[in-house]
């Protein structure tokens, strides 16, 4: 699940903070405060030279693609702990992709604001939040497995297209949705010692960040949804969900499964008839699911996207 609830906001101190009824200069203001206190520098916090504990998982083994598979059943401990790796890799690698994505909506949404607000001063910190965290996940994908991973060509240029025409609340729900996709992952597996402790680290900095990132994202949906008519929201929900689908369906790219050792023909087909795992992903994306849904962006056609891919 995501971090706090859509009204509440983790504190410096680990306090939970009412947000309820506050406006966007306020939400941003706080969110600045919040960051100024407790952002953290993985640069300088991780030993990028420690070496690997080969007994230490990429991720938690229940948040593995196979886990709960034959497949899964069939391997021996090193090549679980290896495909963890390699999927926890791909997932860092594709993270990444739309981070830049995402910086990029920002930059165009706050061209031209204005630079005194504390909104244009949040994104801004998000931007150089986002630059850190995918020098950070580089950094980490190198060390773990020394293998970076991208998205489908076809897929890089539908993205090309989306962050080229995504407006308002299209771009907001879409940096939400990329954010939250990754906060269910990283929050699954960030305080389990079965996983390395320099990627723990890396979930644990990545997970306190982006839930400012994540309240920011919200409030400006909530901010472009007011008033919009009925034809623009049927749109709006059905790219977000189109969007949001390629985002999960791209998360484990196919080659990390054959760097681990494995056939990934077999590997793609049992993971996509996984019942755990669906169900894993399904319960991580229900606060997000109703959000989108409280404000007017799970339409019927959008539900069936989110089905399909099991975020619903």
């Amino acid at each position: 699940m995501s971090v706090g609830t859509d009204q509440q906001h983790i504190s410096d101190t680990g306090a939970v903070e009412s947000f309820c009824d506050t406006g966007p200069d306020e939400v941003s203001d706080r969110l600045l405060r919040s960051a100024a206190c407790s952002s953290r520098n993985a640069m300088v916090e991780i030993d990028w030279n420690a070496p690997l504990d080969p007994t230490k998982y990429g991720c938690s083994p229940e948040w593995s693609t196979l886990f709960g598979t034959a497949y899964w059943n069939e391997m021996t401990e090193e090549q679980r702990i290896s495909l963890t790796r390699h999927e926890f890799a791909s997932i860092m690698s594709i993270g990444i992709w739309f981070e830049m994505m995402l910086q990029e909506l920002v930059f165009r949404d706050q061209y031209l604001a204005d630079y005194h607000r504390p909104e244009f001063q949040f994104a801004m910190t998000e931007v150089a939040d986002e630059c850190r965290h995918s020098l950070m996940f580089a950094l980490a994908t190198k060390k773990m497995v020394g293998t970076c991973y991208q998205p489908h060509p076809r897929l890089g240029r539908f993205a090309k297209l989306f962050k080229s025409t995504a407006r308002n609340e299209v771009a907001y729900a879409g940096i939400l949705v990329a954010e939250e996709i990754l906060d269910v992952f990283q929050r699954g597996c960030m305080r389990d010692e079965r996983v390395l402790p320099f990627i723990r680290t890396v979930n644990e900095i990545h997970v306190l960040e982006e839930s400012r990132h994540m309240r920011f994202a919200r409030e400006e949906v909530r901010q472009r949804m007011q008033g919009v008519g009925w034809l623009r929201r049927q749109w709006s929900a059905l790219n977000v969900a189109l969007a949001s689908s390629y985002i999960v369906l791209s998360l484990v790219r196919p080659r990390a499964y054959a760097d681990a050792g494995l056939d990934y023909h077999r590997a793609v087909a049992e993971m996509r008839a996984n019942h755990h795992f669906q169900s894993m992903v399904r319960s991580g994306c229900a606060h997000l699911m109703q959000f989108l849904d409280e404000v007017g962006l799970l339409t019927p056609a959008a539900a069936r996207i989110y089905r399909k891919v099991h975020m619903l």
